[in-house]
């Protein structure tokens, strides 16, 4: 009891010092980042055991928290929000082609199953990260296994200056726009979001019988809804990921599951944090002798989706389903970060830019719902079920 106690009180500090980083340095330093260096590090000088989170009783732990977080990832998803801004939808998925044909390429240069495991990261976070992981030690690839969580671990230092930029060079196009037609005496709006207005009106049944959802039925209908989905993937030999996610999906859009249902089961962090550990053993892995190879991928890889993503929808006519290059771009480019970094990015392109509320406003309802959606798409739709589709094919 004593020794579990006391590894799981090591990675929880470790998780403890990420979070202050990205507090202290208001998200500029991912805490993510942060966690898996301190691992790295203290791994390669041996000064935690390898296989810390084994001890720690994490590693059982996260075999069942996977599905877990894949499902409540689904009761996350605004089915009418995503018709709303479907621009911006097929515009993240032409983004993520982009992507994945880029890293394609470049099996010459890094081969082939270095390039399958990071594309899903790429394309998502967490949970594609672990999908990958685990699919890469079952085949008993120790470089493939190593790399996702390196890519995720560097995915946000790549995508967020780039995302920034974009809005930046979106939100200066807007601003002047606005500001000329307020010359004019016209004052110009952001396009109301209706996200299904009338639709949000109807109780559900759920919200009818709100009382009885309570924190340990929140937690039964999450992990029955995750049992029954590695049971069908079992059954019809695809994925448990997209299973999880596709039925949540449909539950919470009928009104039987609540959204965010781990959320109101009070253990949506614990899971997460669950989960990431389970990609921490793959660093353990690492020895200086990769390290150097390692760079070499995460170079090739975000090189080749930055050209990539860039050619697809900046200098071919795929900006046009959204009506500015730089904003096409910012979008295709939110699959590196999903929410809140989405958000956070939104807020200060607005902050910085706007000389008044009315601009400040004006700049937020336009560029905020499209990186939102963007990042909502990707990381926590799309990427779940391209890992789904490459770890069956790793």
């Amino acid at each position: 009891m004593f020794s579990y106690l006391l590894y799981f009180s090591v990675v929880l500090a470790l998780f403890v010092i990420g979070d202050w980083c990205g507090i202290w340095t208001r998200a500029k330093i991912s805490s993510i980042f942060v966690v898996l260096v301190c691992f790295l590090l203290l791994f390669l000088f041996k000064i935690i055991p390898a296989d810390i989170i084994d001890r720690a009783g994490l590693t059982v732990a996260a075999k069942w928290a996977s599905p877990i977080l894949v499902f409540h990832m689904g009761t996350m998803i605004n089915l009418r929000q995503l018709l709303d801004e479907w621009r911006t939808v097929v515009t993240s998925i032409i983004g993520m082609a982009a992507a994945i044909a880029g890293i394609l390429l470049t099996i010459p240069l890094i081969g082939r199953e270095a390039a399958l495991v990071s594309i899903p990261v790429i394309n998502g976070a967490l949970i594609a990260t672990q999908i990958m992981t685990d699919a890469a030690v079952a085949k008993g690839l120790t470089v493939a296994a190593i790399l996702p969580a390196v890519v995720f671990a560097v995915q946000k230092f790549v995508g967020t200056p780039v995302v920034s930029r974009a809005g930046l060079l979106e939100g200066r196009r807007l601003l002047d726009e606005f500001r000329a037609k307020k010359l004019e005496g016209v004052t110009l709006s952001a396009s109301p979001q209706s996200a299904g207005a009338a639709g949000e009106m109807e109780v559900k049944f759920w919200q009818k019988h709100e009382r009885a959802y309570t924190t340990n039925v929140c937690l039964f209908i999450t992990v029955a809804g995750s049992l029954v989905s590695v049971w069908l993937g079992s059954l019809i030999k695809l994925n448990y990921s997209i299973v999880a996610l596709v039925l949540s999906v449909i539950l919470c859009e009928i009104g039987i599951i609540p959204a965010k249902v781990l959320d109101r089961g009070k253990a949506s962090g614990f899971i997460t944090m669950v989960v990431f550990a389970a990609i921490i053993p793959a660093l353990a892995k690492i020895s200086p002798a990769n390290i150097a190879t390692l760079a070499y991928y995460v170079v090739i890889v975000f090189a080749a989706t930055l050209i990539a993503v860039f050619l697809v929808v900046c200098v071919l006519p795929f900006w046009k389903v959204m009506g500015s290059r730089s904003l096409a771009f910012g979008v295709a480019m939110c699959q590196m970060l999903g929410f809140p970094s989405t958000y956070l990015i939104s807020n200060e392109i607005a902050l910085a830019l706007a000389d008044t509320e009315e601009e400040k406003e004006y700049l937020l309802g336009k560029i905020m719902p499209r990186f939102v959606v963007a990042g909502l798409s990707s990381v926590t739709t799309l990427s779940i079920i391209v890992a789904g589709i490459f770890a069956s094919i790793l």
